[in-house]
C-alpha cells in the first residue's frame, strides 16, 4: 500500500488550495476531517473525481483498483493538492484478497467511515451475443465484487462502529439494450443495496447508491472508437440537452456519506437528467436553462467527446 503524506497545509477545501482554484465542493470545508473513506474503482472515472472530492473535505482517501499505476497517479494529484490519499492494488472479485484488504486498511488507517463501491465494469453486445463467461464476468465486477466489498467492511469494522455505504449501479430503469449483462447485475446491487439497510440499520449502517446516465467521464473511451459516432448523440436524447459531469455525481455521493443524509438509506438516487423517464412518442424540446456543476478541477473531457 502506498500512503504519500499529505503536504502542510491540509487538505485543500475550495478556492485558493491546490493548483488552480482546487475542489469546489459545494460541502463545508471539513466536513470528514479525521475519517477514512474508501474508493474502489478509484484510479480513473467518476471514482477518481470522488477520491478527490472527500480528499478536498478532509477525508484520508483510501482508492484500490486492479491497476496500481493509474492509483499511484491519482494519489500523487490528491498530496499535490494537499490532500491524504492510500493505494491498493487488488481485484473485488477476488473473495479473499477482498478480505486481506479490508484488513490491511483498518490495521493501517482504523475503522472506514464510508466505502464508495464505485468498481465496475462492462462490455457493449446485444444479448444474443453474450456468453456466459461475458456475462458472469460481468456481473462479478458490477454485482458479485461489491458485494464482497461490503460484507467485508462491515464486518470488520462498520457493525462495530457504523458507517455508510454508497453503492454505484447505472441507469437501467428502462432496462439496458445493449448492455443486458450490466443492467442485471446494477438491478441487482440496487436490490442488495435495500436488503443492506434494512439488515445493518441496528449497527448505524446507512447503504444507498446512486445510477448515474450518460456522464462525460474516461469510462467512454473504454468502448473503443466504434462508440464514439453513438455517444456523441447522447446528449440529445437527455431533456437536459446536455451529458452529467463526474462532479454532478460525485456531489450526490458525498452528500449519502454525510451527516446530513443521516435518515435516508436504502434508496438509489437517479443522476440522468431526467433521460429514463420520457419516450420516443414525446418529443424533447430545445433546453436552454441547464447549467452543469463545474466542480471538479482536474476533469479531462473523454476523447469521444472531443472535436
Amino acid at each position: 500500500m502506498s500512503d504519500p503524506a499529505a503536504p502542510a497545509g491540509g487538505p485543500g477545501n475550495g478556492p485558493g488550495s491546490g493548483p488552480g482554484s482546487g475542489y469546489r465542493s459545494v460541502l463545508r470545508p471539513g466536513l470528514f476531517a479525521g475519517q477514512v473513506h474508501w474508493v474502489t474503482g478509484g484510479g480513473s472515472g467518476i471514482g477518481r473525481c470522488v477520491a478527490h472530492e472527500l480528499a478536498s473535505l478532509g477525508a484520508t482517501v483510501v482508492i484500490s483498483g486492479r491497476q496500481a499505476g493509474k492509483l499511484e497517479r491519482v494519489a500523487a494529484e490528491i498530496a499535490e493538492d494537499g490532500g491524504r490519499c492510500a493505494t491498493l492494488a487488488f481485484d473485488i472479485r477476488d473473495e479473499e484478497a477482498v478480505k486481506a484488504g479490508v484488513a490491511k486498511v483498518v490495521a493501517e488507517h482504523g475503522p472506514v467511515a464510508g466505502l464508495v463501491n464505485n468498481a465496475g465494469g462492462q462490455f457493449p453486445s446485444p444479448l444474443s451475443a453474450i456468453g456466459k463467461k461475458g456475462f458472469d464476468a460481468v456481473v462479478a465486477n458490477n454485482l458479485t465484487g461489491g458485494f464482497l466489498m461490503m460484507r467485508e467492511v462491515y464486518a470488520q469494522c462498520m457493525e462495530a462502529g457504523g458507517g455508510a455505504i454508497v453503492n454505484m449501479t447505472a441507469d437501467f430503469r428502462n432496462g439496458m439494450p445493449g448492455m443486458g449483462h450490466s443492467g442485471a447485475a446494477r438491478a441487482g446491487m440496487s436490490n442488495l443495496t435495500m436488503t443492506a439497510a434494512y439488515e445493518w440499520a441496528h449497527a448505524g449502517v446507512r447503504v444507498n447508491a446512486v445510477a448515474p446516465g450518460w456522464i462525460a467521464s474516461s469510462g467512454m473511451d473504454s468502448y473503443g472508437p466504434a462508440m464514439k459516432p453513438l455517444i456523441r448523440k447522447l446528449a440529445a436524447a437527455v431533456p437536459l440537452k446536455r451529458m452529467g459531469l463526474e462532479a454532478e455525481v460525485s456531489g450526490v455521493i458525498c452528500f449519502l456519506l454525510s451527516p446530513a443524509a443521516a435518515f435516508v438509506s436504502g434508496v438509489t438516487v437517479q443522476i440522468d437528467g431526467a433521460a429514463s423517464l420520457g419516450n420516443a412518442v414525446f418529443p424533447l424540446a430545445e433546453a436552454t436553462r441547464s447549467a452543469p456543476f463545474d466542480g471538479f478541477h482536474r476533469a479531462v473531457t473523454p476523447e469521444a467527446l472531443r472535436p
